[in-house]
């Protein structure tokens, strides 16, 4: 029996619950929210909740370095050229800065998703979901033919629910957390019916997952890194409660009993019983009575405290070569590097960031090619979804590298355009621009107005008192 569009709405709603404790704790573990492990329980008694908000966090690290350099600039149609339209809609919707939002949610929970819909019946707007509000299912046996979407949210006192499929949009309510979801009244125009038909032909809304595997779902980019995270932190734990107790010498005086005053009665004066002198009054007044024979003295060394962290930094170069994140930005540490040396170090990001590119970029693509669907132009369409996405140049260059390299480039013919598409940051609208530039002064040297180049001429009525220059006076 088939299931229904509510039926379908209630499973894919339950699913997306069932996934927002994984999602919160990966979220968390960014974050730096994460409860101290790995402690012994007469360490967690001992010294209580006094680490509890303690986290030296990487989980942050990590996935901010991976996403700083994953930076889509515009989209190549299937012949090559450069979308305007789509780099239109892509502004309009302030994708160029939620994108990196987006990518961020991606890195850390594993999936992010992106909404392509005209909430107004006309004008489209492109939205990122958070993997907490959002679901795509897949028809079995097809791992990118999208057979559904969910998103659901709270309004006030109402859950809502959009269920998308190729054909029909379905908008739900309910009230609280009831069971019974009926059509949706709340935020939608008077009369206007709860189910509509999807104008795309198409699920608009698409996942952006997080590489995975063939047979398995996306993966967050701190499951590696979360188990040295703990033991990072309980070492440090460790530590701090090392350098309170034993990171100052300790002495002991051995053969002698334990120095005692006398008690006295303030009204008769006479003593009534002694007890143990405050060891602090010995450290304060820097004073000690040796009086019984043989009484001698011992110390207690201090604690190595490096110990603890040879160790700490053994796991987060661990941490650095499992995540492919660069030394450089766990240890803050950049001394008499060399070019070449903090390139190689950077090859592991970049060859990592390579690859998200070509994940994320297959996404993004969609998205496009459901804006162009929206927009009612099919051909477009088809053509973004055999194009590419153009991304910033993951490796970071120092600005005389990447000028010696493009003076190489340009000596053995690669075209100009091509030549500022390399340059960081330099966006389509950009180059554009810059082909506009050369044009015209193209154009003013073959005019003959040379001079344009260099500066606005003087006015042709300003040649002084006596004439122009050049003119000679009529002595006649």
């Amino acid at each position: 029996m088939a299931e229904t569009p509510l039926q379908m709405t209630v499973r894919l709603r339950a699913k997306i619950e069932r996934r927002k404790n994984e999602t919160r704790k990966w979220s968390d573990a960014y974050e730096g929210k994460r409860p101290l492990l790995f402690a012994s329980p007469e360490f967690s008694a001992q010294t209580g909740g006094l680490f509890k908000d303690f986290s030296d966090n990487w989980c942050a690290t990590v996935p901010d370095a991976t996403v700083e350099r994953l930076m889509p600039l515009g989209f190549r149609l299937e012949d090559g050229t450069v979308d305007q339209t789509a780099a239109t809609a892509w502004r309009k919707s302030e994708c160029d800065v939620e994108i990196g939002l987006a990518l961020l949610e991606a890195l850390i929970t594993g999936r992010s998703y992106a909404l392509v819909w005209k909430p107004d019946g006309v004008n489209t707007e492109i939205t990122f979901e958070h993997a907490a509000n959002a679901i795509v299912e897949y028809v079995p046996g097809r791992r990118r033919l999208r057979a559904a979407g969910l998103k659901a949210w709270r309004d006030g006192e109402y859950e809502l629910a959009t269920l998308f499929t190729p054909d029909m949009v379905y908008r739900w309510q309910r009230k609280g957390r009831s069971h019974e979801w009926t059509g949706r009244t709340v935020g939608l125009p008077r009369g206007e019916p709860s189910h509509i038909k999807n104008p795309l032909g198409a699920v608009p809304l698409v996942e952006l997952p997080n590489r995975g595997r063939l047979h398995g779902k996306p993966r967050s980019e701190l499951v590696t890194v979360l188990p040295l995270q703990d033991s990072v932190n309980t070492l440090w734990a460790h530590l701090l409660t090392a350098s309170d107790g034993l990171a100052l010498p300790a002495r002991a005086i051995l053969g002698m009993d334990r120095p005692v005053r006398e008690i006295i009665d303030p009204e008769s004066g006479e003593v009534v019983g002694e007890e143990d002198e405050p060891i602090d009054k010995f450290r304060s007044d820097r004073l000690l009575w040796l009086e019984k024979e043989g009484a001698s003295i011992a110390e207690f060394s201090a604690a190595d405290l490096d110990n603890y962290l040879r160790v700490i930094t053994k796991a987060v170069e661990h941490i650095a070569a499992q995540t492919r994140t660069p030394a450089t930005y766990l240890s803050g540490q950049l001394i008499n590097v060399s070019a070449d040396a903090l390139a190689a170090s950077e090859a592991g990001l970049v060859a990592k960031v390579t690859e998200r590119q070509r994940h994320f970029g297959a996404g993004l693509r969609e998205v496009m090619r459901l804006e162009a669907l929206a927009a009612g132009e099919r051909g477009r369409a088809e053509a973004l979804a055999l194009g590419t996405v153009i991304w910033r140049d993951p490796q970071f260059r120092s600005d005389s590298q990447y000028s010696d390299a493009l003076v190489k480039l340009k000596s053995i013919g690669v075209p100009d355009e091509a030549l500022w598409e390399r340059i960081p940051g330099v966006t389509p609208d950009v180059i554009a621009r810059w082909k506009r530039m050369r044009d015209d002064q193209a154009g003013a040297i073959l005019g003959g107005n040379v001079a344009a180049l260099y500066g606005p001429k003087p006015p042709e009525d300003d040649q002084g008192e006596d004439g122009p220059a050049d003119e000679l006076p009529d002595v006649a």
